[in-house]
């Protein structure tokens, strides 16, 4: 039996190749355009030192729903340093066929979406963000659909990773980012 199936899809990695006790470390050291926004955002220097949770998303995904869970997680573990990070694709099945402004439109108005979404990125496949295909390096495991998640520690280590059926509330998901909240920020 597979390993990764015992675990649920669940897998930890020790390091990853990333400094430790850096800010956050080279895997995050990119940057995105905020969804239909302008100008570019270093993950890094925005997000570094914080506990997040980096999901590929799809507005037309039987998973779409999942939205819900991570804003009502982003916005409980928000104070404590946490935040999730959206990227929608367009990967699987045309699922996010839309213009950045139709998935805003859409994210905030059905779902009531705060956290930050960033530009539409590839997650599979030859034109792969190099930030996904790092995520995909550091765990062995690329998304294999939409609403897959990645957890990185403050320190910017790759720690978990979640296959999509596993929702935003699902007991294993929260207790290993509060295992993550619960280890200081680095330099602190």
């Amino acid at each position: 039996m597979n390993v990764r199936k015992i675990l649920i899809g669940m897998v930890f990695v020790a390091g990853a190749g990333l400094a430790a006790g850096a800010i956050a470390g080279p895997l995050l050291d990119r940057e995105f355009r905020p969804l239909a926004g302008a100008g570019d955002v270093n993950l890094n220097q925005t997000y570094g030192g914080k506990v997040l949770l980096i999901v590929n998303t799809a507005s037309k995904c039987g998973f779409t729903p999942q939205y819900e869970g991570l804003e009502t997680l982003n916005q409980e573990l928000g104070g404590r340093g946490f935040a999730v990070l959206g990227f929608p694709s367009n990967d699987f099945k045309g699922q996010e066929p839309g213009s950045e402004a139709q998935i805003q439109e859409f994210c905030t108005l059905t779902y009531g979406v705060k956290f930050p979404m960033f530009q539409k990125v590839h997650v599979i496949g030859p034109e792969t963000t190099p930030l996904y295909r790092d995520l995909t390096s550091a765990t062995g495991v690329a998304p294999a659909w939409n609403f897959h998640k990645y957890l990185i520690s403050r320190d910017g280590r790759v720690v978990a990773q979640f296959p999509s059926r596993v929702r935003p509330d699902d007991p294993a998901l929260r207790a290993a980012i509060e295992r993550e909240l619960a280890t200081p920020a680095p330099g602190r």
